[in-house]
């Protein structure tokens, strides 16, 4: 359950919290994706697309700290 305080009557800033909160979570996304039916051959291409990137994602990340990039 996402929590957001509100100070000084001040909307504005808590929407903008609230919905940066949302976009952490990946409330967005999983809304969207739930928007219309994912046939099942489609759901295991996305995430194995997904695996595929965060893979190369910490690939470039650790070979950054050792600092070979």
């Amino acid at each position: 359950m996402v929590n957001i305080v509100v100070r000084d009557n001040n909307v504005e800033q808590a929407l903008r919290a609230l919905k940066k909160k949302m976009q952490r979570e990946g409330t967005f996304r999983e809304m969207k994706a739930r928007k219309f039916y994912e046939k099942p051959s489609e759901k295991r291409a996305r995430q194995k697309a997904e695996a595929v990137r965060r893979a190369r994602k910490l690939q470039r990340k650790k070979m950054q700290r050792e600092g070979l990039a």
